[in-house]
């Protein structure tokens, strides 16, 4: 859905969508269950930066719920996740705030995000804040025991019998070091 700023110059847009896995990409790392659901509004905000010069930004403030499913971090094993996220989102036009010199911006400033051209595409920031709202690092457990690095086999599932490898002898200095700070 294009948010378009020439409409928002004329009221503001309520949406409400729903958009079916595939139709917004998240990556390789994640998979979307079931429809994603959005509801909000879109409205312009007019920033003066002077006499002759003003700023149309597009606010966007609403909600966004979906069900996800990722690879546990350990053992690879599937791992679903609801998203239920609220939002309030401030886009400018891309370049308006160039500048010349480097200068350092306010912690505000850094929640700005940019549109290019006649407007914003909904799915792209609902992209951005689906992704926001889920863990860096998932495990299916707290106390997931993950894989064997020799054999692969799922150590929750099943025992292996791989020896246990020795360590690595470029390591042997700093196990000195540990045993001699521990006696």
């Amino acid at each position: 859905m294009l948010i378009r700023v020439r409409e928002l110059e004329l009221r503001k847009v309520e949406f409400e969508e729903d958009y079916q896995p595939g139709v917004i990409e998240f990556g390789s790392e994640f998979r979307q269950l079931g429809p994603l659901h959005t509801l909000g509004r879109a409205e312009l905000v007019v920033e003066h930066r002077g006499r002759h010069q003003d700023v149309e930004d597009i606010r966007l403030v609403g909600t966004v719920e979906a069900r996800l499913e990722f690879n546990c971090a350990r053992c690879l094993d599937p791992v679903a996740h609801d998203v239920n996220r609220s939002f309030d989102l401030l886009f400018r036009p891309l370049g308006v705030d160039r500048r010349a010199e480097e200068v350092a911006i306010s912690e505000a400033e850094t929640e700005i995000g940019y549109y290019q051209g006649e407007g914003l595409l909904l799915e792209d920031a609902l992209r951005e804040q689906v992704l926001l709202a889920t863990p860096v690092r998932a495990l299916c457990r707290e106390e997931c025991r993950g894989l064997c690095p020799e054999c692969g086999c799922n150590l929750n599932i099943e025992q292996c019998h791989c020896e246990q490898q020795v360590s690595d002898p470029r390591w042997d200095a700093l196990s000195d070091i540990k045993k001699k700070l521990q006696s």
